[in-house]
């Protein structure tokens, strides 16, 4: 070797140890989400010093190895983002198992023993190629490899000893990011569990302050034990339920009674009253919203729905939604999913709903003031709750239970109630239901002076006789059926036939046509 050579040499070594130093301290205060970044710079830097062609990190993905990083000359980009153990069993066994350092200048260079190293080097390319183990915290993270394929390359022992320091770098980033994303990834999980901690137990606050007294649901009547037979049918899956019935009839009781039988009942159940938050305000309270998302947004907060998750939100009031809510509750019930006001990140939730109504919503729905689809989705388990008007049997225990709750607060003992009074509370319509008899209770004791109760009962109440006889869950559901069969030609199945109008499986039309006893034939007066 020339005087010449040798001072090449030794400046072309000079200059590699100086671009070795360069990438090892690139990576000491590069953030870790910026790792990826810094590798492919590096790996550039390296592949052209050497004067290859390509350069590549592979790792371990399920039975193959995977690309994770790679930089190339723009002609020789990576053809297969993977390679499977099968592609190059006596090269894996190498680099993998054996821990050596893989290298050939010619595919002639091959072993005997290499058949299929050279059936798919000759596909894929390199001409020349150096792959060395990767190891980091006293594992190995993968293999680096560098290719030459518009010329073959040999590199000298010395150097591709060098290789391996700059694998061992690529490792030491690469489980760098991998520790700090999954702390990071930890750190996130403890702070949505310590918001919706938060959130949950501000809530409890604001339930304890209702001050919910009644807290069973009394009565004996037919109606009350079928609502109740319901209840313990469907408390144990995860169904969506909806909860019909007149104000004052106990939907939230009933809504809780399903919740403390379900096996959600250790996490708190939470409420929305619809119906009490202003419009431009019930979708932050319902799916949260980031700090800055609107005018006023000063800190974020998170929805009911994420304080929910893992629980029962119970939707009071569902007629009251915005139309404009309503397609985003519903991808919530179809999808678990949702984004925060003012985010893009979508976020996943597991929630049993129970919503609550006292209007019509099949009503509804014909009119346009709720969504069709959306009523389907709730109406998956509809329960009717009776009002109290038709289940007289149950009043005079109500009111029994209400007196005993009194005496305990107004410090009072009362020890009859006289027939005719009994009579007067049990022949009064209740258009308030059973929160309306617990305010007469309640009001009645504060005026009572003896132990003998009286009633004091509005005089605008109707008499049993004349009340409205409003059409039944099943009349609607009929009359529902018989239109849409209507509209369909009188045809089930097929495109735009009943089935498909309504959103249902025809087989379940079917049944719901037998069992409700709808009309197969076009009627005469049918409107």
């Amino acid at each position: 070797m020339s005087v010449e050579d040798n001072k090449n040499n030794k400046d072309e070594s000079l200059r590699f140890e100086m671009l070795l130093s360069e990438i090892s301290t690139a990576f000491i205060n590069v953030p870790y989400n910026q790792i990826d970044r810094e590798i492919k710079d590096s790996l550039e830097r390296f592949v052209t010093f050497l004067r290859f062609d390509r350069g590549s990190i592979f790792q371990r993905s399920d039975s193959a190895w995977e690309r994770t990083h790679s930089w190339a000359v723009d002609d020789f980009k990576l053809s297969r983002p993977y390679i499977t153990d099968n592609d190059i069993p006596w090269a894996i066994e190498e680099v993998i198992e054996r821990k050596n350092i893989f290298q050939f200048s010619n595919i002639d260079d091959l072993p005997e023993d290499a058949v299929k190293e050279r059936n798919f080097f000759s596909k894929y390319g390199p001409l020349s190629l150096v792959a060395v183990p990767m190891f980091a915290g006293g594992k190995m993270i993968g293999f680096l490899g560098l290719g030459a394929l518009s010329q073959e390359r040999s590199l000298k022992k010395s150097l591709i000893d060098r290789i391996s320091l700059v694998g061992t770098i690529f490792a030491n980033a690469i489980l760098r990011k991998q520790t700090e994303s999954s702390l990071q990834n930890a750190l996130s999980e403890v702070k949505n569990l310590k918001d919706q901690l938060q959130a949950e137990c501000g809530y409890l606050r604001d339930e304890i302050e209702l001050n919910f007294r009644h807290k069973e649901i009394i009565g004996k009547s037919k109606a009350l034990k079928k609502v109740l037979s319901q209840i313990e049918q469907v408390a144990i899956t995860g169904s969506t339920v909806l909860l019909a019935g007149e104000t004052g009839t106990g939907k939230e009781l009933l809504a809780r009674a399903i919740h403390n039988l379900s096996p959600r009942m250790k996490r708190a159940m939470i409420k929305v009253n619809c119906a009490a938050l202003p419009p431009n305000l019930i979708e932050s309270e319902l799916f949260g919203r980031e700090k800055g998302a609107y005018t006023g947004a000063d800190s974020k907060q998170p929805g009911r729905f994420e304080v929910a998750n893992g629980s029962t939100l119970f939707l009071d009031e569902i007629s009251e939604l915005p139309l404009a809510l309503q397609a985003k509750l519903l991808r919530v019930l179809q999808e678990g999913q949702f984004e925060r006001i003012g985010s893009s990140k979508t976020i996943s939730v597991d929630v049993r709903i129970i919503a609550a109504t006292n209007k019509n919503l099949a009503k509804a729905v014909q009119e346009g003031a709720f969504r069709e689809d959306l009523y389907y989705r709730l109406n998956v388990f509809p329960i009717k709750i009776t009002p109290l008007r038709e289940r007289p049997e149950d009043i005079s225990i109500l009111a029994w239970a209400f007196v005993r709750e009194f005496e305990r607060t107004l410090d009072k003992k009362i020890k009859r109630i006289s027939k005719n009074e009994m009579d007067t509370l049990q022949k009064y319509l209740w258009p308030g239901n059973v929160r309306e008899l617990r305010n007469v209770i309640e009001r009645s004791m504060i005026l009572c002076t003896g132990t003998s109760l009286m009633f004091d009962i509005p005089e605008n109440g109707n008499r049993l006789s004349d009340r409205p006889h409003p059409l039944t869950m099943r009349e609607m559901e009929k009359r529902h059926i018989q239109k849409a069969l209507k509209i369909a030609g009188w045809r089930v199945r097929g495109k735009q036939g009943a089935a498909e109008l309504l959103d249902l499986n025809p087989c379940t039309l079917d049944s719901r046509i037998k069992k409700l006893g709808v009309l197969r034939r076009p009627p005469s007066d049918i409107s």
